[in-house]
């Protein structure tokens, strides 16, 4: 299902898209920092707290 910000959709950019280009964004900083060895944080859901560590 298609929702459309009225914002976005002035700019001619999807919700869609826009999610599309912020999950890559996230995967190549992720990307980044396993190369240089950085600690990258993330959720535990079942658990319902952060996690960090280095990968």
């Amino acid at each position: 299902m298609e929702e459309y910000n009225e914002l976005d959709s002035m700019c001619g950019v999807s919700d869609e898209e826009l999610d599309r280009r912020f999950v890559e964004a996230v995967r190549i900083e992720n990307e980044i920092k396993r190369i240089k060895g950085l600690p990258i944080a993330k959720y535990d859901f079942e658990k319902k707290r952060s996690v960090s560590g280095v990968s």
